[in-house]
């Protein structure tokens, strides 16, 4: 996430896909076969920088920018880069809402799972237009959590999803903003909007224990528990049931979980 209202409801870390390494060969391969040698391109809210090293290697010797608002993540987003010898990208500590690039100065921009965390999603998205030039693409994908869905059911995780939802909306936030990019990306002058979807699933034990103890942890740790239990939506016992109850379904042999990302490509006008 890119903002000064990043991480309104959980820390970059916790965001729906951490499960296991992001790689932009999975996490964007929808924008893959649009990339080309020679084209300069604008992640946003970079994270560690997985993917972004992934796109770099895709449109190298042209130079790939990662943009982030937590100095230790793009450090961490730097050491990557370097042990993976990629040498045409360079992190940089910026706003989606401010960018400090020229207008039309990018052939593409991405972002991956941030438009869910923002509260301006249009205000952004204009932005990137601004420093695209006429033709760039913008590539955004994101959750939509209506979509998550756990067998065994269990009532605490359901409750957890509920929970989820009402803190992101005290936030200004949209849980479900996979549904909504396209219209986000329209509303800020894209056109010729390509949408794809992929679903996520989790069946293996390494799988589910990995997302469920992940989760676990985060409801009761990361700043949405805080928040829940800030804004009165939970109390902290019930955080900790919750928490009990995402073991309990890690290390069920039955275990499934699933959920939808929407991956959602723009156009600038030319």
């Amino acid at each position: 996430m890119t903002t000064s209202d990043r991480y309104t409801h959980g820390h970059h870390a916790s965001v729906v896909g951490q499960h296991a390494r992001r790689t932009a060969e999975r996490d964007a391969a929808y924008l893959l076969p649009r990339l080309q040698p020679g084209m300069r391109l604008l992640d946003v809210g970079c994270g560690p920088g997985t993917i972004t090293t992934g796109l770099a290697r895709a449109v190298a010797p042209g130079e790939t920018v990662g943009i982030e608002v937590v100095p230790d993540v793009l450090v961490q987003a730097r050491e990557h880069a370097a042990s993976e010898g990629v040498t045409t990208v360079r992190f940089e500590e910026a706003s989606v809402y401010d960018l400090p690039y020229e207008d039309a100065s990018f052939d593409v921009a991405h972002a991956h799972q941030v438009l869910q965390h923002l509260t301006r999603q249009e205000d952004a998205a204009r932005e990137v237009l601004r420093v695209l030039k006429p033709g760039g693409l913008f590539a955004v994908r994101d959750a939509d959590y209506a979509t998550m869905i756990a067998w065994p059911r269990s009532p605490q995780l359901d409750r957890w999803l509920e929970v989820y939802h009402q803190v992101a909306t005290k936030n200004g936030a949209d849980a479900d903003a996979g549904r909504r990019l396209g219209a986000w990306l329209r509303a800020a002058g894209f056109v010729d909007i390509a949408t794809t979807g992929t679903a996520v699933i989790f069946a293996t034990p390494e799988e589910t224990q990995n997302w469920g103890y992940s989760w676990a942890e985060r409801t009761v740790q990361s700043s949405f528990g805080k928040q829940a239990v800030e804004y009165g939506f939970a109390s902290a016992q019930e955080l900790e049931e919750i928490a009990a109850a995402w073991r309990a379904w890690a290390d069920d042999p039955d275990a499934f979980f699933t959920y939808t990302n929407v991956e959602v490509i723009g156009v600038k006008p030319a």
